[in-house]
């Protein structure tokens, strides 16, 4: 409920909430070079998605599901009142998909330099950022899945282990596999 101020008529107004600030573009980011990224656990795997393709990490917000859509589909949720496709890339990273629990969480990405792709992907949790350096990224590991390597752009490794760097550019172009006719496209 907004917070209610006595106008000089004596109505009541809502109150007014102050201006955002705006950051200036070059200030706003790190190069992409050296931004880390958000972490994501899926299964018992670390993802993780560059800082400069997020825009929001939040609560997994109720998704409805598509009818006829594939499983890495979950569906749509209302993100600050836009449709936001929500994927769930559990199984094409070949992860068994399990109930979620409260940690769950929504990443939204956005792909483009004006955002013009936005997506949310599921994750378990998000357990925090990694600070290493993206120009230090080595290759994936030739050993994953066809299907998996299509969407990770490399891997970085951390005092815990490796973790895989997700493509957004490549999750964003998994809607070119849906079927747009039977899904208003």
């Amino acid at each position: 409920m907004a917070a209610e101020v006595t106008s000089e008529a004596g109505m009541f107004a809502p109150a007014r909430l102050p201006e955002p600030v705006m950051v200036p573009p070059e200030r706003a980011a790190p190069p992409r070079e050296a931004a880390g990224g958000v972490l994501l656990r899926l299964g018992g795997s670390r993802f993780a998605v560059a800082m400069a393709d997020v825009a929001e990490v939040t609560a997994l917000p109720p998704v409805t599901r598509l009818p006829g859509a594939p499983a890495w589909l979950a569906g749509v949720a209302n993100w600050r009142g836009r449709m936001l496709p929500v994927l769930d890339i559990r199984t094409l990273v070949g992860v068994p998909v399990t109930p979620l629990a409260s940690s769950a969480r929504l990443v939204v990405v956005i792909a483009g330099l004006r955002g013009e792709l936005t997506a949310g992907l599921v994750a378990e949790a998000v357990p925090g950022v990694y600070d290493v350096a993206i120009d230090s990224m080595l290759a994936p590991p030739a050993t994953l899945p066809t299907e998996t390597a299509r969407l990770v752009s490399g891997q970085v490794t951390d005092a815990l282990g490796p973790i895989a760097v997700l493509d957004v550019e490549a999750l964003l172009g998994l809607r070119d596999r849906v079927d747009r006719r039977r899904h208003g496209g």
